[in-house]
This record gives structure tokens, sequence and C-alpha cells, in this order.
């Protein structure tokens, strides 16, 4: 079980964990971070993993009310930590 005061990377959050988005890593290219911003993936925003298809395919994150599919590469990028209840 992940502490939760950890911060991770949303490609390491479990499925149906909630977690609240803590930033971006500096290495992101500001076009995905501002990408990443208007689809509403604020500091405070609470994430959760809907589901984790195998093989390295995208995951499927649900914030600001809305379904996304990350990447790997991408998802490595956005920082988290597990939520409390």
């Amino acid at each position: 079980m992940v502490a939760e005061s950890q911060t991770m990377n949303l490609w390491e959050l479990p499925t149906r964990t909630e977690a609240v988005l803590v930033g971006f890593a500096p290495a992101l290219a500001e076009r995905y971070r501002g990408r990443l911003l208007e689809f509403g993936f604020h500091t405070g925003e609470r994430i959760v993993c809907q589901h984790q298809p195998g093989f390295g395919a995208p995951r499927v994150y649900r914030v600001s009310n809305a379904t996304y599919s990350l990447d790997r590469e991408l998802a490595l990028q956005v920082l988290v930590s597990v939520a409390r209840e």
C-alpha cells in the first residue's frame, strides 16, 4: 500500500485509487503542460485511475468529471499523491 504523503507519477497510481495532482515534472514540454491544464489537470484536482489495460497500453484516468486516456510517456510526467479520505 502507498503512504498517503508519498508523491508518485500518475503511471504508478493503482486502479480505483484516488490521488491529488501535485504538479508536473520539470521535463514536461510546455505544449503538453498547457494541453493538460486545458483538460482540467490543475494542482489540487482529484484524479482516479479507472483502467489499466495490459501490454503498456494507455491508461484511463478521471479528472474534472471527464475521462482521459494517457500513454506511459505523458503519465510519467504528472505527479500525484494518494488522496486522504
